[in-house]
């Protein structure tokens, strides 16, 4: 008989996979973009109208998501998503326009989503089980299959491989994976506590914890998306650093991110989820204001590190909490936690280039350390429900 240790690991090896996967097949299609830019013959300005197909197709679907998820378990879902999100990502190869490219991404991005959100509540399902923080690790893992997925695919385009081949080759890998993991999932999702009525909330009736989160994750994937977005620019611009350099804000920012999330459940399990909360926004802030203050290669390398550290944490800490929602189901409020936080990924790099317009990239940069402010001053109104969460004897 299996013993509860064995079937611990093997729902985190499962999960773990399904995290790697992701990022894989994600990876996939941003190491061939300049492919696509190249054969369709797209200006600066298509391809950066196209970049919003994905997470318009995630926002659009996200209520969806949560719902499909809460109806029919986690695993089931994932059952479906895992095989679909890859073979989407193979279509993509056929866009023969930008309409047509447009149409393919956002059906990508679509059941991108499917997947995140019902890979996202076996993670906290597998968390719960295992009685302490085990979610930044996946989270991690995805950053990582992200580095790989790169690696792989610039090899793959020195080496002359096409994008046909190179999409079919992940579709083969994944769809193998998945059929030898999916036995080994979490069977059943953690259902809520109903409320007085007896009823459970759904996404258009968000719990005023569930809008906190939101808020959180909010500031955090605001940062993320300026990080993004304007790190490269304002290393070549702003700095002057050659073009040899200029992808070292990038590079920096992503390598702490990864690394931080590798490294998260330990402080978390250490210091609380509260403590690495405030101590992420400190570090967002300290961060900022360091790159814009400073205007070097080092110093603003060092800052864009600092700020990779401090958002690490905070989407899964905040995605770990969503999932333990009293009066929501783990996938509807990980759905509703996601779309919050995807409009600051949306909205904050635009805004960025508007500050900029009007003043300078150093102000409208230095203005981002608001955010890291944010999250230490929210964070604090978490304190009673996640010090109930922290309690040995709440553990599952």
């Amino acid at each position: 008989m299996e013993s509860l240790a064995d079937k611990k690991l093997r729902f985190r090896i499962a999960v773990s996979a399904l995290f790697f996967n992701q990022g894989i097949v994600f990876s996939a299609w941003a190491t061939r973009i300049p492919d696509f830019k190249k054969s369709l013959a797209l200006s600066d300005a298509q391809l950066g109208s196209l970049l919003f197909a994905l997470p318009v197709g995630q926002l659009s679907v996200m209520a969806l998501s949560g719902w499909l998820t809460a109806r029919f378990t986690s695993r089931r879902v994932v059952r479906v998503a895992a095989f679909i999100y890859p073979l989407m990502l193979y279509f993509v190869q056929f866009a023969d326009s930008f309409a047509s490219l447009f149409l393919h991404l956002l059906a990508f991005g679509m059941s991108a989503n499917l997947t995140n959100i019902s890979i996202n509540t076996q993670a906290i399902d597998t968390e719960r089980i295992y009685g302490k923080s085990i979610n930044a690790s996946f989270h991690g893992i995805w950053s990582f299959a992200g580095f790989v997925g790169g690696v792989v695919g610039a090899w793959l385009v020195g080496g002359g491989v096409g994008v046909g081949a190179h999409f079919a080759a992940v579709v083969f890998y994944v769809w193998i994976c998945t059929l030898a993991i999916v036995p080994s999932l979490v069977p059943t999702d953690f259902p809520p506590k109903p409320d007085e009525s007896g009823r459970t909330r759904g996404a258009l009736r968000p719990t005023p914890f569930i809008l906190l989160l939101g808020a959180i994750t909010f500031s955090c994937m605001s940062c993320e998306g300026t990080m993004f977005n304007w790190s490269i620019v304002y290393f070549r611009d702003v700095i002057g650093a050659p073009d040899e350099m200029a992808r070292l804000g990038f590079i920096s920012f992503m390598s702490t991110m990864a690394g931080g999330r590798l490294l998260a459940d330990f402080f978390i399990n250490r210091f609380g989820r509260l403590a690495v909360l405030r101590a992420s926004g400190a570090m967002i802030t300290s961060g900022m204001l360091l790159a814009a203050l400073l205007p070097n290669i080092a110093a603003a390398a060092a800052g864009f590190m600092l700020v990779g550290f401090g958002v690490s944490s905070v989407v899964p800490i905040s995605y770990s909490l969503a999932g333990r929602s009293r009066r929501m189901p783990s996938g509807v409020a990980i759905a509703v936690v996601s779309t919050i936080g995807f409009f600051g990924f949306l909205i904050f790099p635009p805004l960025v280039g508007f500050v900029s317009a009007l003043s300078s990239l150093r102000v409208s940069l230095s203005m981002m350390c608001c955010v890291g402010i944010m999250v230490a001053l929210l964070a604090p109104l978490l304190r009673a429900r996640i010090e109930e969460m922290e309690k040995p004897k709440a553990r599952e």
